[in-house]
C-alpha cells in the first residue's frame, strides 16, 4: 500500500513540517545590510564618544563636527570637485594595472617562460611600495599625472596577477582536461575555463588592488596632486591640514572611506552574487 498526499496539502504540511515565520528580530538580524549599518552606527559612537572625551579639536575632531564640515564642502562642490579628480585618476591607473595584469597571467599560464617571468617580476618588485617609486616617477615623468599613474598601475597589477595566477594554478587537473579536449586553447582556454574556476580568487585581487590603489593615490597626490589640475582628495587633505581645518581633513578621508563602502556594495558585492555565488562557489 502506497502513502498518497492528501488534496489540497502543501508539501510541508503533507510530511508534517510546522512552518514557523520569522519574527521581526530574526528578519533584521538576517539582514546584511541591517547588520552592517549598526557596525558603522557603533563605530560612528565610538568615535563621537572618544572625540568628546579627548577634547581636542585639533586632534580629533566629533563625529558630527566631521559630518558637518562634509555636508558643507559637499554642497559647496569643493570636495566633488576633488573626489572627481581623484576618481578619473584612479580609474585610469586601476584599468591600466588589471589590463597589464591579465597579460601577463595569460602568459604564465599559457608559456613556461611567461610563468617564470611572473615569477622573477612579482618577487623583484612587488615588496617594493608604490611611495618608494615617486622619486623615480619624477624624475621619469615629471610632476603630474604621468607620475601617478606609474605609481598607481604598480600598486595595482601585481597584487592582482599573483592572486590571478594562485587562482589559475588551482583549477583542478580534471577541469582542464576537459576544456583541452573540447579543443580549446590559448586565450579561448584561459578565459573560458580558467578565469570562470579562479574567479574567487581573481575577484579577491581586484578587491586588494582596488585598496592598494587608493592608499597610493592619496599618498601621490600628497606630494604632487596640485599639479593635476585642482588637485584630488589628497591635496585637499594636505591643503586644510596646513591651514589647521582639522574637520575638513577628517571629511577628506571620510569621503575615501564612503566610496570605498560603495564601489564594496554595489560593484564587488554586484559582482560576487552575479559570479561565484551563483555558480555554487561561495556561500
Amino acid at each position: 500500500m502506497t502513502n498518497k498526499k492528501p488534496l489540497g496539502l502543501s508539501p510541508a504540511e503533507a510530511f508534517g513540517v510546522v512552518e514557523q515565520p520569522l519574527s521581526a528580530r530574526e528578519r533584521l538580524v538576517g539582514n546584511v545590510v541591517v547588520r552592517k549599518l549598526l557596525i558603522l552606527m557603533l563605530l560612528a559612537l565610538l568615535w563621537e564618544v572618544y572625540a568628546r572625551w579627548v577634547n581636542n579639536p585639533l586632534v580629533l575632531p566629533t563625529f558630527w563636527v566631521t559630518l558637518e564640515s562634509f555636508a558643507g564642502k559637499i554642497l559647496s562642490g569643493e570636495l566633488l570637485l576633488k573626489a572627481g579628480v581623484s576618481l578619473q585618476l584612479l580609474l585610469k591607473g586601476y584599468a591600466i594595472g588589471l589590463v597589464l595584469a591579465l597579460v601577463l597571467s595569460v602568459l604564465a599560464m599559457t608559456t613556461r617562460l611567461g610563468q617564470d617571468l611572473l615569477e622573477v617580476l612579482t618577487a623583484m618588485l612587488n615588496p617594493l611600495p608604490a611611495i618608494a617609486l615617486l622619486p623615480l616617477a619624477l624624475v621619469w615623468f615629471g610632476l603630474g599625472n604621468p607620475s601617478i599613474l606609474f605609481v598607481l598601475v604598480h600598486s595595482v597589477m601585481w597584487p592582482v596577477a599573483l592572486n590571478t595566477h594562485a587562482g589559475f594554478q588551482a583549477v583542478s587537473n580534471t577541469l582542464r582536461m576537459v576544456g583541452r579536449n573540447v579543443g580549446l586553447t590559448g586565450p579561448a582556454y584561459v578565459l573560458r575555463i580558467l578565469v570562470p574556476a579562479a574567479f574567487p580568487s581573481i575577484l579577491s585581487g581586484l578587491k586588494v588592488g582596488w585598496a592598494f590603489a587608493w592608499r597610493t593615490l592619496i599618498a601621490a597626490e600628497l606630494v604632487f596632486g596640485t599639479t593635476s589640475g585642482s588637485g584630488g582628495l589628497g591635496w585637499f587633505i594636505y591643503e586644510n591640514k596646513n591651514v589647521l581645518d582639522i574637520p575638513a581633513v577628517f571629511a577628506g578621508l571620510f569621503t575615501v572611506i564612503v566610496i570605498g563602502l560603495v564601489v564594496e556594495g554595489l560593484i564587488f558585492r554586484t559582482l560576487e552574487r552575479a559570479t561565484v555565488r551563483k555558480w555554487g562557489m561561495q556561500t
